[in-house]
């Protein structure tokens, strides 16, 4: 079944249907995955996700499974290092003005590989394939404030959830970010996911 919010804020009702369902998941009470053929008969007529989530591709965050989410729940967005890219960046466009999912997510989490490499090639000069430092390009001006003097571990903290902020905000000055549905922009969270629990930390805005 697609589920329509009701609520007079549906972006609202979409953050706590996220966290009802990590709340699920950490307790070992997942619900999906489950389906059947009524239920993808009717997805094949019509796409209605409650929630935009751009991700990291760490296999080990996946977003479905970390919200407890059904078929046609969650319309994804997963690029290493949960950065926007001009392609990304169209794909957000279709989720808001098509989909008009009322809130975007970007799903960072802990030991991110992509901030580690970033944080070493700003504070290490290390030097990685082309491609890579591309990706990387578009995460070293959210680790400005992130201080080379502090332990290894606590710094890659800082640059995960800088990253997180960096991206939203990179989001919300974006076209993407500024539709209107019913008069209201799009709804924009950071959240961190972390590894070892699958506990979905949702930062403050």
């Amino acid at each position: 079944m697609i589920h329509r919010s009701t609520s007079s804020h549906p972006a609202d009702d979409a953050l706590e249907r996220l966290r009802a369902g990590n709340a699920r998941f950490v307790r070992g009470k997942a619900q999906f995955p489950r389906t059947c053929k009524t239920v993808l008969a009717s997805l094949a007529k019509e796409q209605k996700p409650y929630v935009t989530i751009v991700g990291c591709s760490d296999s080990r965050v996946p977003p479905e499974l970390l919200f407890d989410a059904g078929f046609g729940d969650l319309f994804v967005v997963r690029l290493a290092g949960n950065v926007v890219s001009a392609e990304a960046g169209g794909t957000l466009k279709y989720a808001a003005v098509h989909l008009q999912t009322p809130l975007f997510v970007v799903l960072g989490h802990e030991g991110c590989g992509a901030v580690q490499a970033a944080l070493a090639a700003k504070f290490e000069g290390a030097r990685l394939h082309s491609r890579i430092e591309v990706l990387l390009e578009n995460i070293l001006p959210a680790l400005e404030g992130v201080s080379p003097a502090v332990p290894a571990d606590e710094r890659l903290r800082a640059g995960v959830e800088a990253n997180v902020r960096w991206t939203v905000r990179r989001i919300a000055e974006s076209p993407e970010g500024q539709v209107k549905q019913d008069g209201r922009a799009v709804r924009l969270v950071g959240a961190v996911v972390e590894l070892s629990t699958g506990v979905v930390r949702f930062l403050d805005s």
